[in-house]
């Protein structure tokens, strides 16, 4: 399947996607497109934000701020690393049986999966600015990365 067909999948049936990813056994390379995909989808998302914010500080562009988000998306990465092996450690804690490789694919694939959500987050700050409406999407994207990532680590885990 594509990306885009399995992002869609992914809402309605989370932890059958998983598997099929894990089914295509382990491959770093594929763990990191899922984590590049989302930190894609997460520096697009900051655009109208870094536009909005050059305008209203009136600079003449707002090509700096873009280039400080995309400083700021790349250190994600390690970040991502480190998080995905803490959630294993306490997944293996509680009884979980799954892999280092398989909590990996867990959280990138969390994380690229509600993605969308954040191009959406940017567009609400970027267009409308503060208020209930940004607060409102910001909660919705939350919410559902956490509990998509719970769903698929809980599937990651159970080995």
């Amino acid at each position: 399947m594509t990306v885009s067909t399995d992002l869609v999948a992914t809402w309605r049936r989370p932890r059958q996607v998983l598997r099929q990813h894990l089914a295509r056994g382990r491959s770093e390379a594929f763990a990191f497109t899922l984590l590049l995909v989302f930190l894609i989808l997460a520096f697009v998302g900051q655009w109208p934000i870094a536009a909005r914010e050059a305008y209203l500080a009136g600079e003449p562009s707002a090509l700096p701020r873009i280039l400080a988000v995309a400083y700021g998306v790349l250190i994600l990465v390690p970040l991502a690393y480190g998080i995905a092996a803490l959630s294993h450690l306490v997944a293996r804690a509680l009884g979980g049986q799954g892999s280092w490789y398989s909590a990996r694919v867990a959280l990138f694939w969390a994380l690229a999966a509600t993605g969308p959500v954040l191009l959406l987050q940017g567009l609400v700050a970027g267009m409308i600015g503060p208020g209930s409406a940004l607060t409102a999407v910001t909660w919705v994207g939350g919410l559902a990365f956490l509990w998509l990532w719970v769903t698929l680590l809980h599937e990651a885990e159970r080995g």
